[in-house]
């Protein structure tokens, strides 16, 4: 296990840096979703990835893990094979940084299945994490769907609060994952999986993709797994609170991204229910740090 690194500074700017990458595949994801739906493009970035972590994999001696292991992800896979596809579809339909507000009330919804999963007591954070995430998420949605709305968008936000509950469960099963699995394992084996997933609905809704479509699709396959790969390195060597805040930077990216490659407007309302949101989940994470550091193993 590597030992903390003695400037924190170090491992936050690493992990920062990982959360932009995540937030600019988001991009190529929005813009691959709009042309050739959430599901071909998920499938097929799930395809290059796939190849791209195989190599790396394969370089740094890879072997197949236990059956347990396997278990863990091929069940992980399944659910990212759904939450993805829910959140990538949301943001065709959403600006990025309303999807990415509205998706922070995660962490706030794994402290619940922690206790029932895990069998955890629910604490007062829990409560007051939850009035505070709740409390944002109303006043996001409230400010959305007053007047005229786009029928679609209330669709798409559903789809994220979906993708959110599921990627909760997610984080639950992802710190498991994490001990008992080394990064280069857990992308490899999730590309692979998911591909599995996707691949029983490929009859009904598999497209070829086209060829301008490669850049973008290798772009985001190759972002998903330097960013997981700068994540578990920054995680490894400094304490998941020096970290924590990392996680919400996410926002600004999507912010700056959605502005400049979809010109979406941020609105007062969506600032002010993220940073509602973003309060609970920080409450959240400083009473149950290891879900941040699942959040970015996974």
């Amino acid at each position: 296990m590597a030992e903390l690194h003695p400037r924190p500074i170090i491992p936050f700017l690493v992990a920062a840096g990982g959360i932009a990458c995540f937030s600019l595949m988001d991009v190529a994801m929005k813009s691959l979703s709009l042309d050739m739906g959430a599901y071909n493009a998920m499938y097929w970035r799930s395809v290059l990835g796939t190849m791209l972590s195989a190599i790396l994999f394969a370089a740094t001696g890879g072997r197949l893990p236990s059956t347990g292991n396997l278990k863990i992800h091929l069940l992980r896979s399944f659910l990212v094979s759904i939450f993805a596809i829910l959140f990538f579809w949301g943001i065709t339909v959403l600006p990025l940084a309303e999807a990415i507000g509205l998706s922070f009330i995660a962490p706030v919804i794994a402290l619940y299945f922690a206790a029932i999963l895990l069998g955890e007591t629910i604490g007062k954070e829990a409560l007051i994490a939850s009035a505070s995430g709740i409390a944002g998420i109303i006043i996001i949605v409230a400010a959305k769907f007053s007047g005229n709305y786009d029928p679609l968008a209330l669709w798409g936000t559903a789809a994220v609060m979906a993708s959110a509950v599921l990627f909760a469960v997610n984080l639950i099963i992802a710190r498991k994952q994490a001990q008992r699995s080394g990064p280069v394992e857990i992308v490899f084996f999730a590309n692979l999986f998911v591909v599995a997933w996707l691949s029983l609905a490929a009859p009904w809704f598999l497209q070829p993709f086209a060829l301008p479509h490669i850049p973008q699709l290798s772009g985001a396959a190759l972002l998903s797994i330097i960013s997981l790969l700068l994540l578990s390195w920054a995680y490894a060597r400094a304490e998941a609170q020096v970290l924590i805040p990392v996680e919400y930077t996410g926002f600004a990216w999507a912010a700056l991204f959605g502005w400049l490659f979809f010109s979406e407007k941020v609105t007062l309302s969506t600032i002010a229910g993220t940073a509602m949101i973003v309060t609970g989940a920080v409450i959240a994470a400083r009473a149950k740090p290891k879900l941040v550091v699942a959040t970015e193993l996974g």
